[in-house]
């Protein structure tokens, strides 16, 4: 058992290394995750924002998809944000009209296939497109010491959740956080501001599901200095 979990970040597409940083900044050992062995050597996982419909392509060309639902429906913690909030949700529509549900066998126009694991409908870039992006204040429940920075790029919204979906923050009337037994969802990006709160409340989720053999962590936390030092950071 260790307090210091290992944590991986989804390194298909997007912005893997700022992840990575603010895990570190939050006391875990982060590295990125490209390979299904190296899914397999970690306590949790952060899927990143970036592109949803190339990320999840990406993962099924490498092979990746089936090992990440695998993982997540055994109940390995994951966050996901933005493109990620998009790939852990089991409906994914378009900005408009709605595209085939999975329930009916199909899926969305785009093509995109999900890893789920958060009962919710998803509509993508709901926000608005890149030049629509803002920044707002969002309250998270279960983030102490007040509203975060919320930076919402081309962002998705929560149409609908199932009754096992906890709400955790709205903004505009829209669900833009939600968390479901060892999963975390955002529409925005905290990972961008330097406010590194939502991902200690991640890792503390992993630190409560437990962590695996300190014989399997191949990294030696480093305990002061510039948190990049903590974080697997090698070019993608």
């Amino acid at each position: 058992m260790t307090d210091t979990p290992v944590i991986g970040v989804l390194a298909l597409q997007g912005d893997v290394r700022e992840h990575l940083i603010a895990l570190a900044s939050a006391d875990a050992v982060a590295r990125p995750v490209r390979r299904p062995e190296e899914l397999a050597e970690v306590d949790g996982l952060v899927i990143p924002g970036g592109e949803s419909t190339t990320m999840s392509k990406l993962a099924v060309l490498f092979g990746m998809m089936e090992p990440l639902r695998a993982r997540v429906a055994a109940g390995m913690p994951v966050y996901g944000t933005c493109a990620g909030m998009i790939l852990l949700a089991d409906e994914v529509l378009d900005p408009s009209p709605s595209s085939p549900p999975r329930s009916s066998g199909g899926y969305p126009i785009s093509g995109q296939h999900t890893v789920g694991g958060i009962d919710m409908i998803v509509r993508r870039n709901a926000f608005g497109r890149q030049n629509e992006s803002f920044e707002a204040a969002v309250e998270v429940d279960g983030v102490p010491g007040g509203s975060v920075e919320g930076v919402f790029i081309r962002a998705p919204w929560v149409e609908s959740v199932g009754a096992a979906v906890d709400v955790i923050a709205t903004h505009g009337g829209h669900i833009v956080a939600v968390r479901q037994g060892n999963a975390l969802a955002t529409s925005f990006h905290p990972e961008l501001t330097g406010d590194h709160r939502v991902h200690a409340l991640f890792v503390d989720m992993v630190r409560a599901v437990g962590r695996l053999d300190p014989g399997r962590i191949s990294r030696v936390r480093i305990d002061s200095g510039d948190a990049k030092e903590k974080a697997d950071v090698r070019p993608l």
